[in-house]
């Protein structure tokens, strides 16, 4: 892309949000670089985002309000960049809009400055399998030898800084969640080739229950699209897209299951709903004139996404899962059934207000071996307690990611699954740290180790 800084040059930028995941510093460095004037705001202090602020202390044109938010931030800036997460209906997003200063996203800025460029655009979006089927077409693209950049809800990337990597010849695909769709909405953009794997109960606590809220903030994937663009969708929530939009969709309209996917295709990743991933996938994938061979030889040769139903290792026969990602009881029980009977489950965090029906009676099935996680403030572990009594399900609590695996580890089935079913904060700063520790335990166990 020429002068990838031209938009960001000598502006005042505030940054809404720095958080601990990486995106925000790379935004702010990219943006800092670009010369422009920054000032970063956040709710947490600097002890608290230490390490993120380490990063951008060597830029003279970043300035950190920190341990809450100045109204003077969102007066007299000319761009605000809303961290995901943040409500629309904040308070600062309110003086910004009321002093008409533009409020965007950082992924929907990304996909609005590599569209006009001329690059192609792929979303993937849905309440679960968007990390695989991004991961996927990503995987099978560079394997084709495409200038391709994986983006959007990607850890520790920040999409806005790949801006420079951008040229017309380039695909880029983005994981977008809810939030980061609010700002394809603002910018009134949708991707060329959208995904919408299915849509099911999610982040609840942000949206106060509404549904309809959490879908209007999805529909951002499509809803601007062009005749020229690509729809697939996933069948169960199709009907409600056709319905809700009848009349107002413009791309070309695809309708995915698992049977648009050769049985004859042997995946490395288990399950049915990883079949359907690929579904999805292979039907983007075609949209963009890749040959049903590369996609083949790509797709199964795909290993999984870290921390979504990942193997990590096999001890004394043994096999050992992270599902780490599984933060919905519709996640978890995807990965009970992936993995069949008598397993051992270690499970519990933080509350996001889901119904637990479902995910009882598929622990009643699968498995043998109940291991809960606990913390003063895991209120999903208690609700979750309760209905285990209720059902007659025997668990076992433990305080720690260390107790689990040792109480995993002590009992004779062959097969152990991490996929908590619920959010992480409390006992950990945020899912990836969650899933980091689990993962240095479970690598660092030694081969004698005794089950």
């Amino acid at each position: 892309m020429e002068d990838v800084c031209a938009p960001f040059n000598s502006k005042y930028i505030t940054i809404l949000g720095l958080g601990l995941l990486g995106r925000g510093v790379g935004d702010a460095e990219f943006l800092a670089g670009c010369g422009a004037h920054v000032i970063v705001t956040d709710k947490k202090n600097e002890n608290e985002l230490a390490e993120s602020v380490a990063r951008l202390k060597k830029f003279p044109n970043i300035e950190f309000h920190l341990g809450g938010h100045q109204a003077e931030d969102f007066e007299k800036a000319d761009l605000v960049i809303k961290a995901a997460g943040v409500s629309l209906d904040s308070p600062e997003i309110e003086i910004a809009r009321k002093n008409n200063i533009e409020v965007a996203m950082s992924t929907a800025l990304f996909a609005k400055y590599a569209m006009e460029t001329g690059a192609k655009v792929v979303g993937v979006t849905g309440t679960r399998g968007k990390s695989t089927v991004a991961q996927m077409i990503y995987e099978v693209l560079k394997a084709a030898g495409k200038n391709v950049l994986l983006g959007g809800n990607v850890r520790g990337v920040s999409t806005l800084a790949m801006l420079p990597e951008v040229s017309k010849d380039t695909i880029a695909v983005l994981e977008l969640d809810s939030w980061q769709l609010q700002g394809f909405g603002d910018l009134k953009i949708s991707p060329h080739i959208a995904v919408f794997t299915n849509l099911m109960p999610d982040h609840l606590n942000y949206y106060s229950g509404d549904m309809e809220k959490y879908f209007s903030d999805k529909a951002n994937i499509f809803r601007f699209q062009k005749e020229s663009d690509f729809l697939f969708m996933g069948k169960e929530c199709s009907k409600l897209i056709l319905e809700t939009y009848v009349g107002k969709l413009r791309a070309q309209l695809h309708v995915v299951h698992s049977a648009n996917f050769s049985s004859e295709w042997d995946l490395r990743i288990p399950g049915e709903h990883n079949r359907l991933n690929a579904a999805f996938a292979f039907r983007a994938l075609r949209a963009l004139d890749i040959p049903d061979e590369e996609i083949k030889n790509g797709l199964e040769s795909f290993e999984g996404v870290e921390g979504r139903l990942q193997f990590v290792r096999e001890l004394n026969g043994v096999k050992i899962y992270n599902d780490n990602n599984s933060t919905t009881p519709e996640a978890s029980i995807a990965a009970l059934d992936a993995l069949g009977k008598n397993i051992t489950l270690i499970i519990g965090g933080s509350e996001k207000d889901l119904p637990l029906e479902k995910l009882i009676s598929s622990i009643k099935e699968n498995v043998s071996h109940v291991i809960l996680l606990t913390h003063e403030n895991y209120k999903g572990s208690k609700r979750l307690a309760n209905e285990l009594r209720t059902a007659n399900i025997p668990f076992v609590e433990v305080a720690t990611l260390q107790q689990a695996v040792d109480v995993a580890l002590q009992l004779k089935e062959r097969t152990i699954l991490f996929s908590p079913a619920f959010a992480s904060f409390g006992m950990f700063k945020n899912e990836y740290e969650r899933n980091d520790q689990f993962l240095a335990l479970v690598k660092t166990l030694p081969d004698t180790q005794h089950t």
